[in-house]
């Protein structure tokens, strides 16, 4: 059994700066077919641009043991865009470039980006409660719990419940319906794990609970409030959330596996209604890089409330901001944001002076594991130099 992993690896990985090892050897029936990767803009090579090399042996011999599918998109100073893999193991059919994907937990750069924008226009203050925008969503044994408390995982909610802490749990129960009232709910009947803003854990519950707020604030659906603040005006043509239980990923898209008892499963349909506004994103390589652009340019949240995403809060160990994570790696700052559900991992992250920009979909089959080894092979490369 897996651990369920609580908070993004990618630091860790990049920390160690180890470069990715032998591939291990397919251990299922998969087409023989070369994988193949793209490169455009800057000449590969030059030394401030993305190391196109080292990024080219990262995609190279998949499908494999770990993924079928990877897409990558390297921009900033030079540019570098790779795919290479299946997207359906069983016909053989060639990676979609632009195919949809699960990009789990990069929703909830959606979801501060939409709270960081009421809060610009007077519609929220960071500074109000939980008990103020919420009434009787919080028991009494909760002290007041700030919006901002929510944005940077120190609120001091205790994760709600799920339908499995691992992929081989959560299976059976794929088409099955957990609300997020319902996982509120279950969070609260714990009882506070902490003192609000003494501590940072991060969890999907604190992005459940913002959703809540969304949508008490506007009056609208929190789907519909993202697409209209976010997704149409950067042009993410191909982003969206599934409709209420619905399982399956619409339009062009790779099929996501995992290893489960032993065999490759496919795992593509799977009702993610109890992620919501913390996990249930649908999007492509593509609109992530104009959300990752677009933020760090200012087009999606004004300054002072920019600033939110970039700030560690004031207690020990801190590693995010506003949804964002920040590292380090040769000396530069690098935030960003994973995201992974069954089947799927997700990173986007760059530079803050957007001179590295990276992010990727790679159908990994053990994309709820910890994550190391991908962040290892395809996040590294890309901010090598």
């Amino acid at each position: 059994m897996r651990p369920r992993s609580r908070g993004t690896v990618l630091a860790a990985a990049l920390a160690l700066a180890l470069a990715a090892g032998p591939l291990v050897a397919p251990a299922f029936a998969a087409p023989d077919r070369t994988a193949t990767g793209t490169t455009s803009g800057t000449a590969t090579g030059t030394t401030t641009g993305p190391d196109a090399k080292a990024l080219a042996a990262a995609i190279a011999g998949l499908p494999d043991h770990d993924a079928t599918a990877a897409a990558l998109r390297v921009g900033g100073k030079g540019t570098w865009r790779g795919t290479a893999g299946v997207r359906d193991v069983r016909s053989g059919a060639p990676v979609l470039e632009n195919g949809r994907f699960r990009a789990g937990s990069v929703t909830k750069v959606v979801t501060a980006a939409v709270v960081l924008q009421l809060a610009a226009e007077g519609r929220i203050d960071l500074d109000g409660t939980v008990q103020r925008y919420l009434p009787g969503l919080l028991t009494d044994a909760f002290r007041p719990i700030t919006v901002r408390q929510l944005l940077n995982y120190t609120s001091g909610l205790r994760p709600g419940a799920s339908l499995g802490d691992t992929v081989e749990d959560g299976y059976p129960h794929r088409f099955e319906t957990l609300t997020p009232q319902q996982v509120v709910a279950s969070s609260v009947a714990q009882g506070p794990a902490y003192e609000p803003g003494t501590h940072q854990e991060y969890d999907n519950i604190h992005y459940t609970v913002l959703g809540m707020l969304i949508e008490k604030v506007t009056g609208d659906s929190y789907a519909h409030q993202a697409a209209v603040r976010i997704f149409r005006p950067l042009g993410m043509r191909d982003s969206s959330f599934p409709v209420g239980a619905d399982p399956r990923i619409h339009g062009p898209h790779n099929r996501g596996y995992d290893w489960i008892d032993g065999k490759l499963v496919d795992v593509t349909e799977w009702n993610m209604s109890d992620r919501w506004a913390a996990g249930d994103l649908i999007s492509t390589t593509a609109d992530l890089e104009k959300l990752l652009v677009g933020l760090f340019r200012g087009r999606v949240v004004p300054e002072p409330q920019l600033k939110e995403m970039f700030t560690l809060p004031d207690v020990p160990g801190a590693r995010y901001g506003a949804a964002l994570e920040r590292f380090e790696l040769n000396g530069k700052v690098i935030w960003g944001k994973t995201g992974s559900r069954p089947g799927y991992a997700t990173v986007m992250a760059a530079t803050p002076d957007l001179s590295r920009t990276l992010v990727y979909s790679v159908d990994a089959t053990d994309a709820k594991g910890d994550g190391q080894a991908i962040a290892e092979r395809f996040a590294y490369p890309a901010f090598k130099r």
